[in-house]
């Protein structure tokens, strides 16, 4: 379904070591919104839901809903740092266009 980097691996992992909270995972969404009509989010997640899908690498679990589902078949999530930004980069072949952010697409 999707593939994540090594680089998005080590973020995700640190993000879930310094939580606050126990979290068994990582959420990744798309819903309506953005500059282009989809916009990407993600947090800690502490269970799955129904109808999740469960991606797993190299021991962490990431959960998507089924909605989110068709709008990110074969998407590649990768994390990097740069001088001016750093974050989790999506690259989308379902997306038709995207926006300046890199965080929303169509």
């Amino acid at each position: 379904m999707i593939t994540l980097t090594d680089n998005a691996v080590a973020a995700i992992k640190a993000a879930l070591y310094r939580a606050s909270e126990p979290a068994e995972g990582f959420r990744i969404m798309v819903h309506a919104g953005g500059c282009t009509g989809f916009q990407y989010s993600m947090g800690l997640e502490s269970v799955s839901r129904e109808g999740d899908a469960i991606i797993e690498r190299d021991g962490l679990k990431v959960f998507m809903d089924r909605g989110s589902q068709p709008h990110a078949a074969g998407m590649t999530v990768d994390f990097v740092t740069g001088l001016e930004t750093s974050g989790f980069v999506f690259d989308n072949p379902n997306a038709r266009e995207t926006c300046g952010c890199g965080k929303s697409c169509k």
